[in-house]
């Protein structure tokens, strides 16, 4: 993409709304617009970012065994009804009436959808167990939205669905979603630490939230540094595996996590000095296992093995996609802007043209633009070399790859690392090997 063709609108001043880092910088680097209190429009870079979060969560639910399927926005109030949940969540929630005076909801969250989806297929112990997934649109109606994407009112988020037939089972299938949670946010760049947590309006008994660390976060944590090292993406546990994947599930929970509220001070003090981590936190996922709790009051049954009937067993697995977008730049950034993981950045690289119109640099940029393609945005317009410079720290490209007339007429490009500052010059060849990771 060219730069002077590209709608991204960039802001020099920060608004004055706009109190943490994430708010800010997602609004100067020309990512998000806010439409209403608490509910933005996505632009182009910031929706290629959240395009790059969703596939990496989507490709961890489908190496788990969990199967995508897209449910609607607008919920029947009736199935809240059934679950006895209609009030738990108060004014938050969107509640509307059709012109049939039908009442109706924006759902904030899909346990009684999907259960009486599943309740229509389900009718034998051979149909389980199944995990069903959705990336979708959800709206809490937050009486002070703030923050920009981190607590906003519409938000996008993956929500997954297991049924089993017995606790054993949905343990099991929990602990699926356990190991795929820690890869997902790992693939991302992100350290997270699973908390045991509350399980609030959704009910049950054994519930996690993932916390990644950022200055800016919520809640103060507490933590085992064995979650610092830990190589989730790589470990050698076979989701089928299940006396494998519980000895893995409390091998991970015996080391200490817990936010402030939740903080043992007894058993922080058994934790080794040198391994006692301190800061704070955002809670980007959140995974519930509840048994029978929807699946009882709405009517899911199945023929068991003997023929009696047995309701299944059931837990909820949600991810904030957008709210991991602003939590990914809380993260990942200096007063300089943005410094975007490789694996979500919305381009590789910026190519930066120090001097438009000088034949040799032109013609330089456009051959290393033409080779990389949508991997890279180039900056050809007329502005000042120091504007150019600013733009890309801002936007956070993982690699600025900068051409001048001295550059190009010795055939060098001269790579900047936007992590860690570092300059190299090397030919274009060896330019495009670096930004690709090669």
């Amino acid at each position: 993409m060219r730069l002077s063709r590209a709608f991204l609108p960039t802001l020099k001043e920060t608004p004055a709304e706009a109190q943490i880092a994430s708010h800010r910088l997602m609004l100067r680097a020309g990512l998000i617009r806010q439409t209403s209190a608490g509910i933005y429009a996505w632009l182009p870079a910031g929706l290629r970012v959240l395009r790059r979060v969703e596939q990496i969560v989507r490709e961890e639910q489908d190496r788990a065994g969990a199967q995508e399927i897209l449910m609607p926005t607008i919920q029947p109030a009736e199935l809240w009804k059934e679950s006895g949940r209609y009030d738990d969540y108060g004014k938050e929630m969107l509640r509307i009436r059709d012109r049939h005076e039908r009442e109706m909801l924006f759902g904030p969250t899909n346990e009684e959808m999907v259960t009486d989806i599943f309740k229509s297929f389900a009718k034998s112990y051979r149909d389980l167990p199944r995990n069903l997934y959705h990336i979708q649109w959800k709206f809490r109606d937050e009486v002070r939205p703030r923050f920009g994407v981190m607590r906003g009112r519409e938000f996008l988020m993956k929500d997954a669905y297991s049924f089993d037939l017995d606790k054993e089972g949905g343990e099991h299938s929990y602990r699926q979603m356990f190991l795929a949670y820690l890869r997902t946010f790992q693939r991302m760049g992100l350290t997270a630490v699973p908390m045991r947590a509350d399980t609030g309006p959704i009910g049950g008994k054994l519930s996690h939230e993932f916390i990644i660390l950022a200055e800016t976060g919520e809640s103060g944590v507490f933590y085992d540094a064995a979650y610092e090292t830990t190589d989730w993406a790589g470990a050698d546990v076979d989701n089928d595996d299940v006396e494998g994947l519980k000895a893995f599930f409390e091998r991970v929970t015996t080391n200490y996590a817990a936010t402030d509220e939740m903080h043992d001070a007894a058993a922080w003090a058994e934790v080794p000095e040198a391994r006692r981590r301190e800061g704070r936190g955002i809670e980007v996922g959140h995974i519930f296992f509840f048994g029978t709790k929807y699946s009882a009051p709405l009517g899911l049954s199945v023929a068991g093995q003997d023929g009696m009937p047995v309701i299944p067993e059931m837990g909820s697995y949600g991810i904030g996609v957008s709210r991991l977008v602003g939590a990914l730049i809380e993260a990942n950034h200096d007063e300089a802007g943005i410094r975007w993981p490789d694996a979500v950045a919305p381009w590789a690289a910026a190519i930066l043209n120090l001097r438009p119109g000088d034949a040799a640099t032109d013609a330089m940029c456009e051959d290393l633009y033409a080779k990389l393609g949508d991997e890279a945005v180039y900056d050809d317009r007329s502005a000042r070399a120091g504007e150019k410079f600013a733009d890309a720290d801002l936007m956070g490209f993982p690699w600025q790859a900068i051409i001048g007339p001295r550059g190009a007429a010795a055939g060098k490009v001269e790579l900047k690392r936007r992590a860690t500052g570092e300059r190299i010059e090397v030919s274009l060849e060896d330019a495009i090997a670096k930004i690709r990771g090669a």
